[in-house]
């Protein structure tokens, strides 16, 4: 039987020490009847302990809408047939990395579906273009599952980062999110190759996804806790209207608050963005997501005619604060948050445990 409070400040403190818990003790962090607060302060202690109140920003670009895969969670879905498909084209992508160099932006984030389009050589040639044109800044990859010999040219050519979110660390949830030739063992052997490459890598995972319970968050955890990601985005599960998922319920705004919080502790030194996702199932999303932890935020620096059209779900936010105009007002509400947004690539801290 666990003490609320006394429990969770000794569990915490536990996990920030990189303690491994038991199934019961995690199970208690996370639906245990505690002062949920708490766990927020915990968290954010924790983070100003190594980034102060810095808050990175990120420009993301959505590079294409294309995607040969087929995640029963997701509007760009190879058979949503509904969708208005684009792409953007290098000089495109180099505009958008210009303007947001400009705006104080010094890592670019290119995420896009799976879309043969981007060969190895055309990620090749844009990757060096923004090295060329902006070499203080850091260059960030999320364009999926890919052979090693690619992770290996793009990361020669300057890309420093890879984002692939693992989705669910559990292997029976993952069948049930994903049609059978995407692979759960596939996926976890990519996040491999690519540390093993050398990037900085990040992982992450749905919060309140359509089958999961508790047993596969403590997976998710004992992940995290293992492979010790640089990075990890957490975000709430939101349907969208044209998936086999869409007569699901969203994941809430407080689970995901305590696994962003968690993932902290777990994870002193990460880089947790406060992700749009957060931002759109609430107005103060964001905000609150700074407050249990995080410590990234990735407005969006894509061309404003095709923002909407990458709908992983819906009421995605890409307007106001969540978009690249909207900057002075973003930092304005970070600064009300008690934080700083600061002009800086926002590595991960080099002290790795």
């Amino acid at each position: 039987m666990f003490n609320a409070g006394e429990d969770m400040t000794d569990l915490t403190d536990r996990l920030a020490a990189g303690d491994a818990l038991t199934d019961a003790e995690w199970r208690f962090l996370i639906e245990g009847d505690y002062d949920k607060h708490l766990l927020f302060n915990k968290a954010d202690k924790v983070r100003r302990q190594y980034y102060g109140t810095d808050v990175y920003i990120r420009g993301l670009i959505e590079i294409s809408n294309y995607c040969r895969n087929d995640c029963l969670y997701c509007g760009i879905r190879r058979s949503n047939a509904n969708a208005a498909r684009y792409r953007l084209s290098e000089e495109e992508i180099l505009a958008c990395c210009k303007q947001g160099y400009e705006l104080g932006f010094r890592t670019f984030v290119l995420q896009g579906g799976e879309d043969g389009y981007h060969t190895t050589d055309r990620v090749k040639q844009i990757v060096a273009g923004i090295k060329k044109n902006h070499p203080d800044c850091a260059v960030t990859l999320s364009l999926g599952e890919r052979p090693r010999g690619d992770y290996e040219i793009w990361y020669q050519a300057g890309a420093e980062r890879y984002l692939l979110r693992h989705e669910t660390a559990s292997c029976s949830h993952y069948g049930k999110l994903h049609p059978s030739e995407q692979r759960f063992d596939d996926r976890m052997a990519c996040l491999r190759t690519l540390k093993e490459i050398g990037y900085q890598t990040g992982a992450g995972f749905m919060v309140g996804s359509p089958f999961q319970g508790t047993e596969e968050l403590i997976a998710d955890m004992r992940f995290l806790q293992s492979f010790q990601p640089h990075m990890v985005g957490i975000g709430p599960f939101i349907p969208h209207h044209d998936t086999p998922f869409a007569g699901y319920p969203a994941g809430s705004l407080e689970r995901t608050l305590i696994m962003v919080a968690l993932t902290r502790l777990t994870l002193p030194k990460a880089l947790i963005p406060a992700t749009t996702a957060l931002g759109t199932i609430h107005p103060q999303g964001r905000e609150l997501g700074l407050k249990a932890g995080a410590n990234v935020v990735m407005p969006n620096l894509s061309p404003v005619h095709v923002r909407g059209q990458y709908s992983l779900y819906d009421n995605k936010a890409h307007t106001g604060q969540e978009a690249a105009e909207g900057l002075e007002a973003l930092k304005e509400s970070v600064a009300q948050a008690g934080y700083c947004v600061v002009v800086s690539r926002g590595d991960a801290s080099q002290t790795w445990r």
